[in-house]
């Protein structure tokens, strides 16, 4: 196999070796190159030989440089390959769950394993072909991230609705034993995998520890576009609050044995069961953030360890700030906290409700621009709008149902001011 050369970095090395785009890269030290992952491995070394093709005719170019300089070479996608959808057709999934008429990237599903090293994405291993597995371990790309749900063979077929879901586990066991770093996922669904077999996933993947190094436990998500899919039901107060209980009875007991506590209850399950979020130190090295666990307290750490450093004198400022209905009451609280040190700054918390997906969905990044418009509407924003960086994708140009940002400034009639989901970098904002 061979990946066609789309364009040539200015000065790189690639160009001073009269490396043409349309040439096709074919092996480098022999080895054969198909996507970024073989590329950067395999171009790390100082000595290289590259063999190519162009016009039909094969030639070799031999490269001297330092270890890991980059040698200038583009491809028309940046994984060189195209990324891999997803194979399942899981109960719970979010893109079922979609209303029709969203731009077409929205409607993609992801597993791809190269985007679970480089991006943090989660996969469920269903996609991985047996070179695939052994190119990772042969590389030992690490940490790779796991979407597990359970680790009952029979159940992840019928959750994950795919005949091969429950033979996925065992390539889990392969990279452990080769020392592959594995953070892993539950999404629970009440009266599904929650309960006993909750239980049983974590002391399965609590056998992996250290090769399995955390476990999110996250509640599923469900929005009003669920007709025709398969009936479940969100998590009540009592339901949370029992798994909560049951998830903290095994980290509990891994944490006197092995010094770490591996399974996290997301912050959502913390406030679908009315119970106060856990302290900072609670969450070891907040290693799950990218599936809720631990993101509000560690933004209230951060905002209060800024806060600490603030003068009390500045200039006067007046400013909203959006976001969903889940964050409002805890940026409210710093708000207090902010202005009980610096009276002249002043900030109104407006929580959007979603109207778009359904009075479920809480979060800020599931937030539209339709909706936001709504909550904004006959409403004294002051000197400007704050709005976090999460709304937007990820140009941030324009939000989920592709309202522009020129389109939100225009119709607020003030400033609008991105910033991000840090507690230093909020703080910083809202004092201009």
């Amino acid at each position: 196999m061979s990946v066609a050369i789309y364009r040539l970095r200015p000065g790189s090395i690639a160009e001073k070796k009269r490396l043409r785009p349309g040439d096709l890269l074919i092996s480098i030290n022999g080895n054969p190159i198909n996507d970024l992952l073989d590329l950067d491995f395999y171009a790390a070394e100082p000595r290289l030989t590259l063999e190519l093709e162009r016009e039909g005719r094969r030639r070799t170019v031999r490269v001297r440089k330092e270890q890991y300089a980059d040698l200038g070479l583009e491809f028309e996608t940046y994984l060189i390959d195209q990324e891999r959808s997803c194979r399942n057709g899981c109960i719970f999934c979010f893109v079922d769950q979609m209303p029709p008429g969203m731009r077409e990237s929205l409607y993609f599903k992801d597993d791809d394993a190269r985007l679970s090293f480089l991006f943090g994405n989660y996969i469920t291993l269903t996609n991985l072909s047996e070179q695939e597995l052994d190119r990772i371990i042969r590389m030992h790309i690490s940490p790779i991230n796991v979407s597990v749900h359970t680790t009952n063979p029979a159940l992840r077929v019928r959750m994950m609705r795919n005949r091969f879901a429950g033979e996925a586990l065992g390539q889990m066991k392969r990279l452990a034993q080769a020392g592959i770093r594995l953070n892993c996922q539950l999404v629970l669904c009440p009266g599904v995998n929650d309960g006993p077999e909750l239980t049983r996933s974590l002391e399965e993947l609590g056998a992996l520890w250290p090769s399995v190094q955390s476990v999110a436990c996250v509640p599923v998500g469900l929005t009003r576009y669920r007709e025709g899919l398969c009936p479940l039901r969100p998590y009540d107060k009592a339901a949370a609050g029992e798994t909560i209980d049951r998830i903290e009875r095994f980290s509990e007991a891994f944490l006197e044995a092995h010094g770490t506590r591996l399974a996290y209850p997301s912050d959502e399950l913390f406030l679908k069961a009315e119970r106060p979020l856990p302290e900072e130190e609670y969450y070891e090295d907040f290693s799950q953030l990218e599936n809720g666990v631990g993101v509000v307290p560690l933004l209230m750490e951060e905002f209060r360890a800024a806060l600490a450093d603030l003068p009390e004198s500045g200039q006067a400022r007046r400013v909203s700030l959006a976001t969903g209905t889940a964050a409002a009451p805890f940026l409210r609280q710093l708000v207090k906290e902010l202005q009980t040190k610096r009276k002249s700054l002043e900030c109104t918390v407006i929580p959007v409700e979603n109207r778009f997906f359904g009075e479920s969905i809480n979060v800020a990044g599931l937030v539209t621009g339709r909706d936001l418009l709504a909550a904004l509407e006959g409403l004294d924003l002051g000197e400007a709008l704050l709005l976090p960086s999460v709304m937007l994708r990820h140009e941030q140009d324009r939000f989920l149902d592709d309202v522009t940002l020129e389109e939100l400034r225009q119709k607020a009639g003030v400033p609008v001011e991105i910033c991000e989901i840090d507690g230093a970098q909020l703080l910083a904002a809202l004092k201009g």
